[in-house]
């Protein structure tokens, strides 16, 4: 198992619409290293924060699951959508996502919040410059967040 974070607007996507849906595709990503994440090292059953990102208060809003083996992200040969690659083609696409279901909401976590709190200064959705959609969470920065922050000490999946 392993563990991410995974940013979205909310105005695109929130937590209150993955619970309504129950499964979304993990769609618009296009930085390589994103992608990679995605395709290589991503499992079905990893867990994820959902984090609103792109709104007036950053932070963790819920959690969801890997649910999916990665497939392309057909967003990218969409020409009116914003995340159009006229460089990817159907045979060989560049994009790929995987979907997410919902596993629960949890109270709101601010970004301020996370950045207050050594045990996390070396997360990597805390270090300087970092833009990345979705990052890796270790093993002990999640049982930090989901035990002592969000006072989670079990999970569906």
């Amino acid at each position: 198992m392993q563990y991410w974070l995974m940013k979205s607007e909310p105005d695109e996507v929130s937590i209150d619409d993955l619970e309504r849906q129950g499964a979304v595709p993990w769609f618009g990503v296009r930085n390589y290293q994103a992608r990679n994440f995605m395709r290589d090292a991503m499992q079905v059953g990893d867990l994820a924060f959902f984090y609103h990102s792109g709104c007036a208060t950053p932070g963790i809003a819920g959690i969801c699951a890997v649910c999916s083996e990665p497939y392309p992200d057909a967003t990218q040969f969409e020409p009116a959508s914003p995340y159009h690659d006229p460089k990817s083609l159907p045979d060989k696409p560049r994009w790929l996502l995987r979907d997410v279901r919902f596993v629960r909401k949890t109270p709101f976590l601010p970004l301020g919040e996370l950045r207050r709190h050594s045990e996390l200064a070396t997360m990597r959705l805390l270090a300087p410059g970092n833009r990345l959609s979705i990052t890796p969470v270790t093993p002990g920065e999640w049982a930090f967040i989901a035990g002592q922050l969000l006072g989670i000490d079990d999970f569906e999946r």
